[in-house]
């Protein structure tokens, strides 16, 4: 096994090098994916990579959105040899002490997908608590299962080699929709899946890049297309379930 971390970021500039300096001390390779942020970022990125010679920025030429950033870091990242990303925000909203356990949860199952599952506090706002329930109702739909138990958390272990084939075959979206896109397709193609709880925090003044009206679009389509992909499934769907005993 061998490991890296991955940040996707677009104009983090506050919060990217706290970000960093809370992951400083677990000695893996960290790349962070700049998403054509603008010179404030990139300066701060760049003065990061000089500081952390455990940091490799890789700047995107424009903003094509959170999707497009992370299929460049799953290919840099297999492309550098690395078997697995532990993948966070830049915003800080994740716990880097969960890192620790995620690699823990890799090593125990190199084949998962390790999806952290949101513990919220206050902070958290109620149109994004209510919409990520639509969301994990929708995505059970389309899996006959319960296995994801959060689709949309962006704290999580990536096979590098199953996500690359399938961002290779199939056009997973390249804003917010990604993620859950992502989950569904590996889930259907037999990747197994592991649930691990995280503290997930919504700072006050946070910049969030989620665009309520286009993002939710997406998203619907998505999980509009899955349904249909799902009754082709079904049958495999559902055996599998039979030979697992859920």
């Amino acid at each position: 096994m061998n490991p890296c971390l991955l940040i996707p970021i677009y104009d983090h500039k506050d919060e990217i090098r706290g970000v960093l300096e809370s992951l400083a001390g677990f000695g893996l390779h960290c790349i962070v994916v700049d998403d054509g942020s603008g010179s404030e970022t990139r300066a701060a990125l760049d003065a990061a990579e000089k500081d952390h010679p455990w940091v490799e920025v890789y700047h995107r030429d424009f903003n094509g959105g959170r999707g497009a950033a992370l299929t460049s870091g799953y290919r840099l990242a297999a492309k550098r040899g690395f078997s697995h990303a532990i993948q966070l925000d830049a915003d800080g909203q994740h716990d880097a002490r969960d890192v620790p356990r995620f690699l823990a949860a890799i090593e125990a199952n190199p084949e998962a997908l390790v999806l952290g599952s949101p513990i919220f506090d206050a902070s958290v706002p109620k149109s994004r608590l209510y919409g990520r329930q639509i969301s994990r109702f929708m995505v059970w739909l389309a899996t006959l299962s319960f296995d994801i138990s959060d689709p949309l958390c962006g704290f999580r272990g990536i096979p590098l080699a199953a996500a690359v084939k399938l961002v290779e075959s199939v056009r997973l979206g390249e804003h917010m929709e990604f993620d859950p896109h992502l989950a569904i397709q590996l889930y259907w193609r037999g990747t197994p899946v592991v649930n691990l709880p995280t503290r997930v925090v919504y700072a006050t003044h946070g910049l969030s890049h989620f665009d309520f009206v286009r993002d939710n679009l997406r998203l619907a389509g998505v999980y509009v297309a899955a349904l249909g992909g799902m009754l082709f499934r079904s049958p495999r769907l559902l055996a599998r379930h039979a030979s697992s005993g859920t």
